[in-house]
């Protein structure tokens, strides 16, 4: 079994049982998990709590993941988080997309478990 490095993570996801999973996965694994229903939510809780990576959503009310991220990345105090977006949208012009806006990773839903740690591992290494 491999040591996880404890870090903090903000989800973003506007699917309560969405959110209640992926928060579970990652705090089995050791992680401190910071939840945010909205982007405009996750971008005061980026800026406060200074999460070392997000994982967001994409399709959410209001503002989308793809918005989020570009917002984040041109932000002095969040533009070296790594985002990882966690989409439902699996054709390969929404990863194009997605890395193109600044995300650093992307997985698709459903995922399973080693899926999330293994882009969340990718992109703090």
């Amino acid at each position: 079994m491999s040591i996880t490095l404890v870090g903090t993570i903000l989800i973003v996801e506007d699917s309560p049982s969405e959110l209640e999973l992926m928060s579970r996965y990652l705090r089995d694994s050791g992680y401190k998990v910071i939840k945010a229903l909205g982007a405009k939510e996750a971008i005061d809780k980026a800026l406060l709590e200074k999460p070392d990576v997000i994982v967001t959503d994409v399709v959410m009310p209001g503002m989308s993941g793809f918005e989020l991220c570009r917002s984040l990345k041109k932000n002095p105090t969040t533009e070296k988080v790594p985002i990882v977006i966690c989409s439902s949208k699996n054709q390969e012009i929404d990863r194009l997309w997605a890395m193109k806006q600044g995300a650093d990773a992307y997985i698709t839903k459903p995922y399973t478990r080693e899926q999330l740690l293994r882009a969340i591992k990718l992109v703090v290494s």
